[in-house]
């Protein structure tokens, strides 16, 4: 019963008009700035962390409009999972994107997509299925009722293919990069552990956070380039804009913390352009070097209790 209401909730807001949703998003957004919550709290966090010149009120300022700017991304999911291809595309501003991606695949090695968590991500599924096949690297959602909802979305047949993070998953990966194709990571999800060589430590906005070597390891075994892109707000006509850059030659370096910096410093590119877009609500610096916790303080301090 639970999981058949979430879907007709979801289903219900994938047919609103997305004025509506945004200006929903926004409310949502301005209520979770004012009343105490934990993404307002995460965000905090990393604001302070990453944006240490700013003044207390211009934090406060991309705090409020980080919080609006989530909460509008959340909305719009629904609407770009159940919509149609040719509406999502024709509001898109696509500048020489699509043009540099295909020039990338003509090499024959494939391209690693590098999507980070800025502006609306979802768009990707009828961007890339209008170039190519792509593969997708996901993590299953912890509400297992919303992993088929999403994949529906996702997944455009003969088109896109969503691929879990396991073994299998990677294999596919692989056998998509050595068919010429696009895969899509997302590059500033925190690996759950550097053992084993699955993160190494790098910075971002020039605080440490554990980063991922996956995309290293694709780029170095294959010779697919990686390529960064993000589905950024407008605010007006088209509404949405497609940005992108081509990684530096240090993401296939053999020296993983290289890489690792290269990895970020490309997010931290597109993020620069548009920081209220970014998915700061993410506690993206949880694992320190000397194994401290930013967010634990906070929360701490909040509470009046001494760590």
């Amino acid at each position: 019963m639970q999981t058949r209401l979430l879907r007709f909730f979801i289903r219900f807001l994938g047919i609103l008009p997305l004025l509506l949703l945004r200006t929903g998003g926004r409310f949502v957004g301005w209520l979770a700035y004012r009343i105490p919550n934990r993404e307002q709290e995460n965000t905090r966090t990393n604001i302070d962390l990453c944006f240490p010149d700013l003044s207390v009120e211009e934090k406060e300022a991309l705090i409020e409009e980080t919080l609006k700017e989530n909460a509008i991304t959340l909305l719009e999911m629904p609407a770009v999972w159940y919509g149609e291809t040719q509406a999502w595309l024709s509001r898109l501003d696509m500048g020489r994107v699509p043009d540099e991606i295909r020039a990338l695949m003509q090499q024959g090695k494939g391209v690693v997509i590098a999507m980070p968590h800025l502006g609306n991500f979802e768009i990707s599924a009828h961007f890339f299925g209008a170039i190519g096949k792509a593969t997708g690297l996901y993590r299953p959602p912890r509400k297992e009722e919303l992993e088929s909802v999403m994949l529906e979305g996702r997944n455009r047949p003969g088109q896109n293919r969503m691929v879990p993070t396991d073994r299998h998953g990677i294999k596919a990966l692989y056998e998509a990069l050595g068919n010429g194709e696009l895969i899509v990571i997302l590059p500033d999800q925190q690996p759950k552990t550097a053992k084993g060589g699955g993160g190494v430590f790098a910075p971002f906005f020039d605080v440490p956070a554990l980063t991922m070597t996956l995309v290293n390891r694709f780029a170095r075994k294959t010779g697919a380039p990686v390529y960064f892109i993000a589905f950024v707000r407008t605010g007006g006509k088209p509404e949405y804009k497609v940005i992108g850059l081509l990684a530096g030659e240090d993401i296939v370096s053999r020296d993983a913390e290289k890489a690792a910096t290269e990895l970020n410093a490309g997010v931290e590119k597109l993020a620069r352009q548009y920081p209220a877009q970014y998915q700061w609500t993410y506690r993206r610096f949880r694992e320190q070097p000397d194994g401290s916790n930013p967010y634990k303080k906070r929360l701490f301090a909040i509470h009046g209790v001494k760590p």
